[in-house]
């Protein structure tokens, strides 16, 4: 009924789809207008007649096609709208308010990207850090369950054409496994499976070739914690079933079954990426293991008896040891790939909740970095430097959630008096946006006047989410009258930032404040700074800023992210003793490198040593300076041969040299093709570029570096001469 419904023109990003004869006929409004987004839903409807879904390998180029476009769409709103949305703190229009300005369009700050744009980097940040308040509020997660998607589920079958394949259907794809997503997250949450769940997050992620697949990081309430090895054998198997069980028995040998690896096929993908040559990454086979145990770095081994039976898998003989942990019922229910696994204990939570929020690939940011706004850069970057799969493209068009944390979390703006953030556009007159009371509201002010109220008890700003909402149209904080939960999360702030550091510790601490004058009030006496005010309530000693700072970054942030914060305080907040503040947190600065090398703590130590002097030589200071000259002792050839590798791996690659390998002429081409195929057959070679000045060598030169450092090889620029 609805075929040739729409016709469609571009206007300012959006898409005016105007009834052509279906208005006449009573089939919808007249000038109707839809987005981009909804258009191409309805384009890849199951409908009779609808060819486009039969079209094959064309269908998944259409569908990709048209999800770049709309993200183009998107992206482009933010860059051709930074005129028109300005950010600017309250007290700065105040003051030019006062030297007589009136127009918005001469004052603020660009607003580039916000949090709003789904899977930027400024998104995946917060996501980790609001799943990491959760942690806080109710403790590690209990289980981490992936679910891949399989493409030959009777709901898929069942409605393909004859001959066709799945992956040339990723809109069925889509649709179907976010019906098995929102059925296993029934078994989890309302049938409870594994118990009563206080909280869990979700990610959806799709393979190259179009599979999706699910993360699924699940915290038990606290009746239903496992706590030891006998809760674990409650939920998890890694065993083969006996005969006696024949469905469990099919389809863990079709879906569960690791490989096979090492010896016995080299060329398996989890060798390509380990740390140690020849080893499987997720160290298959395991070991025998009469009784599940916890070993020394606080993981799981499953119990995996040596029962002496060999399957036949892909042609070679496996036995328990290559069987994938899972959840017998679940596996039984859903037919594919299901992997269970216990968190038993609390060493790996930053890199689970890290793993599920790692973001698209080829993007590179750090979800550790401070919240602050993107750039343009960033946003090419966002453009250029990912892959879409056909699935995904589908599954992002029908408007299908990829993220859900529950309960829900809400970041707590923190702002100094009066240097709160509000939003205008530049045909407002800033006489009337001053006078405009509602428009200086945040969260943090009216959580003063509400706990000045007789009815309010007396909260921290953290627990005030939980008790009151936030209704964003009056902006104010209304009572809930439901049983619904929403976590609050301060953010982050470092010391560096001075004031809006301290103010933070004291709503860490006090409770049912009315005004930031309270806040500075102790026993009476005013305060002048925030800073006194901390340190007459005993929050912090003298010297104790850096530490503090230190110990809540350890709880959240990455290594990486802590050796620059550790390098940056010894710049800005000058701690009193250098050496105990890395000697107190030392085990989280070197995680990552005591993961790569456990049986050499000495090269652990080094290396992390390295790290933190990079950091400080990029902001003009040694570690000699802080006393801490004693801890880069790199004496042997070995250590220094490690430290350039680590140094050559963590070079940035130059923007513009990503962007040279699509502009190359046919002769630079050619030897870029004739160079990489000896690079990626690891053939030994060597090569004389020769032409005239100008004619475009070095671009060569810059193009072949980027591909190089992109496949995560080492490259070493050298020249003879100026």
């Amino acid at each position: 009924m609805y075929n040739n419904l729409f016709a469609f023109s571009s206007i300012g990003g959006n898409y005016v789809a105007s009834t052509l004869k279906g208005a006449e006929q009573g089939y919808g409004p007249k000038d109707k207008i839809i987005s981009c987004r909804q258009y191409y839903c309805y384009k890849l409807q199951n409908r009779p007649g609808n060819m486009l879904l039969r079209t094959g390998r064309c269908f998944q180029q259409y569908v990709v096609d048209m999800y770049v476009k709309i993200e183009n769409t998107r992206l482009d709103y933010f860059i051709n709208n930074q005129e028109t949305i300005r950010a600017e703190l309250y007290q700065g229009i105040i003051d030019t308010v006062g030297t007589g300005e009136r127009r918005a369009a001469n004052v603020g700050k660009r607003v580039i990207l916000p949090l709003t744009f789904l899977g930027g980097p400024r998104d995946m940040k917060k996501r980790y850090l609001n799943s990491m308040a959760l942690v806080h509020r109710f403790g590690k997660p209990d289980l981490f369950v992936t679910m891949t998607c399989n493409p030959t589920w009777p709901e898929i079958k069942d409605h393909l054409a004859p001959g066709e394949e799945a992956h040339n259907r990723p809109d069925l794809v889509a649709r179907v496994f976010r019906a098995k997503l929102l059925a296993l997250k029934k078994q989890i949450v309302e049938k409870h499976i594994f118990g009563e769940v206080a909280a869990y997050v979700y990610v959806v992620e799709f393979q190259k070739r179009g599979l999706p697949h699910v993360h699924f990081l699940i915290i038990l309430k606290d009746g239903y914690r496992l706590k030891c090895p006998a809760d674990f054998d409650k939920f998890v198997c890694a065993e083969i079933p006996s005969m006696a069980n024949p469905a469990l028995r099919k389809t863990v040998l079709k879906h569960m079954m690791h490989g096979p690896c090492g010896k016995l096929n080299p060329a398996c993908s989890c060798m390509k990426h380990a740390n140690s040559p020849g080893c499987c990454k997720y160290e298959y086979p395991k070991s025998y293991t009469s009784d599940t145990t916890v070993n020394g770095a606080g993981y799981p081994e499953y119990r995996r008896r040596n029962t002496g039976e060999k399957v036949l898998i892909r042609d070679h003989e496996l036995d328990n040891r290559w069987v994938i942990p899972y959840n017998p019922y679940l596996l039984a229910l859903f037919d594919c790939h299901l992997n269970v696994e216990v968190c038993s204990t609390m060493h790996a939570v930053k890199y689970l909740y890290k793993y599920i929020y790692k973001g698209h690939e080829k993007i590179s940011f750090s979800v550790t970095d401070a919240e602050e706004p993107t750039t343009i850069d960033e946003i090419a970057q966002f453009q250029s430097g990912r892959w879409v799969s056909p699935c995904e493209a589908a599954w992002r068009i029908f408007g299908f959630d990829l993220f859900e944390t529950h309960p829900p979390v809400m970041p707590l703006q923190m702002h100094l008096p009066n240097m709160q953030t509000i939003r205008l556009k530049s045909t407002d007159n800033l006489a009337d946006v001053i006078a405009d009371e509602k428009r200086s509201r945040t969260p943090l002010t009216e959580f003063f006047k509400k706990s000045a109220t007789k009815d309010c008890p007396k909260l921290l700003y953290g627990e005030f989410n939980e008790h009151y909402r936030w209704d964003t149209g009056t902006r104010t904080w209304e009572k809930r009258r439901n049983k619904v939960i929403v976590i609050g999360r301060l953010v982050f702030v470092a010391p560096a930032e001075g004031e809006r550091f301290f103010l933070r510790l004291l709503l860490l601490h006090i409770r049912g404040p009315t005004s930031f004058e309270l806040l500075k009030t102790v026993n009476g006496y005013i305060c002048a700074t925030f800073q006194e005010a901390a340190l007459r309530h005993r929050l912090l000693e003298e010297e104790d800023a850096a530490e503090l700072c230190m110990a809540e970054a350890c709880a959240v942030q990455m290594p990486t992210a802590l050796r620059r914060l550790f390098s940056t305080l010894l710049i800005f907040a000058q701690p009193k003793d250098p050496s105990l503040l890395w000697d107190t947190h030392y085990e989280s600065l070197s995680d990552d490198f005591r993961l790569k090398f456990p049986a050499d703590p000495r090269k652990v130590s080094q290396l992390t040593a390295r790290s933190v002097e990079r950091y400080l030589e990029a902001m003009g200071k040694t570690m000699a300076e802080f006393g801490l000259e004693h801890l880069d002792t790199c004496n042997d050839d070995e250590m220094r041969r490690t430290r350039d590798i680590f140094d050559a791996f963590d070079a940035a690659i130059p923007k513009d040299c990503t962007l040279c390998k699509a502009l190359l002429n046919s002769a630079q081409k050619e030897a870029f093709d004739t160079i990489m195929e000896h690079v990626r057959m690891s053939k030994p070679g060597a090569f004389f570029v020769d032409g005239p000045g100008g004619t475009g060598k070095t671009f060569l030169y810059k193009a072949l570096y980027a591909e190089v450092r992109l496949m995560g090889q080492i490259v070493l620029p050298t020249t003879s001469s100026a």
